[in-house]
């Protein structure tokens, strides 16, 4: 069978990041964190967060969802009832407030629309949120870094390292999908129909992430689900035919998952979706865990065939 995964040729470039490059993710730095002051000698005004807690109460019944603690609450965003932010202008931490306002007749707890209610509200802080200047301040408090200089360079460093291993990470794939094409095999119209299904439901659950349905999506792009399918069926085809050159390379290798490897690739999973190892034991089944060898014998497979490559790095 003919089928070459060594001493195949690539380029390999790499993007040497620019000092605009960190100056745009410092200013997204900037913008999602801003300095927060805490306000003791005035009033609530409009603008400001305050820290609450609540309690509701309608014909003199507190009613279910009315109530919280510590609850943040920018006065003026229009966020809760009309009426009820501006009650809370000119009040002082501590002081005990009546918010009195109407549902609206279009309310979504039906049993709550048209009706007048009260709150009993407490503000346990005010607070000012401002813009940090880039200086050191800046890097301490957002970056935990001594200097704006340090976290600059600091910075700069993880975004080569960010840049550096997605183009790592390109030029596997660009492999590998090489030495696919060498492969002398056909997919089945099976193995196409279920890489198919496999990309059409991560489409599915990546859009539910987002508050989307795929219906949603097809609108929005002015297709169908059926097109999106036949558009993918290439990309399926050439994903299956990687697959199959990566079994044939574990193969003809004879490469193997250690248990240090997989226990290394579980502990990357709890990361990637912040959980302990106790959190994911559920969810850890023999499915899963076939899963996690076949991960480490594709990285292992894909490496092989980059590591027997011709590159020429620019």
């Amino acid at each position: 069978m003919s089928f070459t995964y060594k001493g195949l040729k690539a380029t390999q470039e790499r993007h040497i990041v620019t000092d605009a490059e960190i100056d745009h993710q410092l200013q997204r730095l900037q913008q999602m964190n801003p300095r927060v002051a805490v306000v003791k000698d005035r009033p609530a005004q409009l603008g400001d967060e305050v820290v609450l807690d609540y309690a509701g109460f309608c014909d003199g019944e507190q009613f279910a969802g009315g109530t919280a603690e510590n609850q943040t609450l920018v006065l003026g965003s229009g966020m809760f009832i009309p009426g009820f932010e501006e009650q809370l202008v000119d009040k002082v931490p501590e002081e005990q407030v009546s918010v009195k306002v109407t549902f609206p007749a279009e309310y979504h707890a039906s049993e709550l629309a048209g009706k007048e209610a009260e709150f009993k509200c407490v503000i346990h802080e005010i607070r000012v949120k401002s813009a940090y200047e880039l200086d050191d301040v800046f890097a301490k408090e957002v970056g935990n870094c001594e200097t704006f200089e340090e976290m600059r360079q600091k910075l700069g460093q993880s975004l080569q390292s960010y840049s550096d291993e997605r183009g790592e990470m390109d030029l596997q794939d660009r492999l590998i999908r090489q030495a696919a094409e060498t492969l002398e095999f056909s997919p089945s119209e099976a193995q196409i129909e279920a890489e198919l299904d496999e990309q059409m439901n991560n489409l599915k659950a990546q859009l539910a992430q987002q508050g989307l349905t795929i219906e949603m999506y097809c609108q929005f792009m002015s297709t169908t689900e059926e097109k999106l399918r036949d558009d993918a069926r290439a990309n399926a085809e050439a994903s299956v035919r990687v697959q199959a050159a990566i079994e044939q390379i574990v193969d003809m290798e004879q490469l193997e998952a250690t248990q240090e490897e997989i226990g290394q690739a579980v502990a990357l999973v709890c990361r990637q979706n912040n959980m302990t190892m106790e959190q994911l034991k559920p969810y850890y089944d023999a499915e899963f865990e076939a899963a996690i060898v076949r991960s480490v014998l594709t990285s292992k497979a894909m490496r092989l065939v980059r590591d027997e490559a011709e590159i020429t790095e620019k």
